[in-house]
């Protein structure tokens, strides 16, 4: 993991998110004894780069996305059983998941820019596989590269905008990052539903297009090129953002000495998790994470359409409906979580997820006994939105957030690749597992996960302690209480 970057994912943990509340391009301006401007806000160039990098965001959506209004067309025109498809939908996990262990090492070796240009030679390649694949073999090879290649970008990115945004507006920045892969995957949904999965594929390149010719355009991160000990790259990319009449000494010389000081740290180990005084925050992190994937998540966002088909309704309709209300509802999130703290939002998120499984199940349980009906399509949909929008509200974000401010500061890194590890391992058991447990039980699928939202409540009680407005030493001082 980038050793630097800790302590801006520390900062941004508490602080960054403050800055939700103020527009994104405020900016403050004094001028001192040299009559140099000193800006704390937004400039053209932080905000072009922002835009590019988080191409690599809405190419991550796009990639989660494709599955869900494709299966039925991909099937047929291909042949594929369920089992063919089932592999075909949760290779984007297991490449993500291999890349969760190369992408901390990549992104220090050839940069947050190289690494973001990587991952989208990757994609590129994987959407193109996709395309011309006509049968299963080229099909799974295309999307493992593009898991891989989101895998990367995963972390690539808001690292890189955390690491070239000023600290004041860092929060709002980096959430567009979770905004981006939602609006991807909506597109891929709504796309879906009037272009052949060819075309849609062909859609993918897009955005790997853009950040590939948009990373001429912008400066590589000034902590990375600081760590790598290239002076005068360093000098000329925080200059470069921050504006020609703007005065970086200050700020200069406070990442020279971050990255000093952090060089010191003894270099995490493994074993240092399962250490007492690591144990609740690992365990924390940990179960956020278990509990985010095997509420059933990808399985519902993967298969979306098949679903609503399941429950008597086109799968149109259903995957317009989806793609509609996951944006607006995780911007209302993102407002939300430095307002009504995190503890809040991940109460009424599993609540809500429960509530909307159970809805969900209890219409599939109707149809099998051949009884009301006419209310199975209502409650289908109504029990998926309710899961949807109180999905994205707490337990979509929350556990990352959450993730950024529990780790000691030295064991953040290694804390942080164990999370996102277990968040892979959990995406690709339920997205492989998902169509089986439909031909299994339509309702007990919906009522496992049902229960699971009912275990997170529980765990959300007894182990997570509320976050917000503390500083990490604090943080720490709870969970070691």
């Amino acid at each position: 993991m980038a050793i630097e970057h800790v302590k801006d994912v520390e900062k941004s943990g508490n602080e960054g998110l403050k800055d939700l509340e103020q527009p994104f391009l405020e900016s403050k301006i004094v001028v001192d004894s040299h009559d140099k401007e000193v800006t704390n806000g937004v400039s053209p160039v932080v905000l072009l780069s922002t835009l590019v990098s988080v191409c690599g965001s809405f190419e991550f959506g796009s990639c989660v996305g494709y599955s869900a209004p494709t299966e039925s067309a991909i099937r047929e025109d291909l042949g594929l059983t369920l089992a063919q498809y089932s592999m075909f939908g949760s290779l984007v996990t297991v490449g993500a998941m291999i890349a969760s262990f190369t992408c901390g090492s990549i992104t220090d070796f050839i940069g947050r820019k190289g690494a973001m240009r990587m991952a989208a030679a990757f994609s590129t390649v994987g959407w193109l596989a996709i395309y011309f694949a006509r049968g299963a073999l080229l099909l799974d090879i295309g999307r493992f590269l593009t898991g891989y290649s989101v895998g990367i970008l995963c972390y690539a990115v808001p690292v890189y905008i955390a690491e070239i945004a000023p600290s004041n507006i860092r929060g709002g920045l980096t959430t567009l990052n979770q905004l981006m892969i939602c609006i991807g995957t909506s597109l891929a949904f709504i796309l879906g539903t009037i272009i052949t999965w060819r075309n849609l594929a062909l859609t993918g390149l897009v955005p790997c297009i853009v950040l590939l010719v948009g990373l001429f355009f912008i400066p590589e991160s000034p902590r990375w090129l600081a760590k790598v000990g290239l002076e005068k790259e360093f000098e000329a990319s925080l200059r470069r953002l921050r504006g020609k009449n703007a005065d970086i000494t200050a700020e200069a010389a406070e990442i020279k000495a971050n990255v000093q000081t952090l060089r010191k740290l003894s270099k995490a180990k493994l074993t240092d998790l399962v250490q007492a005084e690591y144990k609740r925050s690992v365990i924390i992190a940990v179960g956020l994470m278990i509990f985010q994937q095997f509420g059933g998540i990808n399985g519902i966002s993967f298969y979306a359409s098949e679903i609503f088909v399941a429950a008597g309704l086109t799968g149109n309709i259903g995957t317009l409906t989806y793609a509609v209300i996951q944006v607006p509802v995780t911007m209302i999130g993102v407002v939300l979580i430095d307002k009504s703290g995190r503890r809040p939002l991940l109460l009424v998120s599993a609540t809500g997820t429960m509530f909307g499984c159970f809805l969900t199940g209890t219409a599939f349980l109707l149809e099998g006994q051949n009884m009301l009906l006419q209310w199975v399509p209502t409650l289908a949909v109504s029990g998926v939105m309710i899961y949807v929008a109180t999905f994205a509200i707490g337990m979509g974000a929350v556990p990352w957030v959450m993730m950024s401010e529990i780790f000691p500061l030295h064991i953040k890194g290694l804390g942080g690749s164990m999370s996102v590890l277990i968040k892979w391992l959990g995406a690709w058991a339920v997205s492989y597992s998902f169509n089986f447990l439909m031909s299994w039980s339509s309702p007990g699928t919906f009522f496992v996960f049902a229960g699971f939202s009912a275990l997170t409540l529980l765990f959300v009680v007894k182990l997570v302690p509320e976050t917000k407005g503390k500083t990490l030493e604090e943080i720490q001082a709870i969970i070691n209480s």
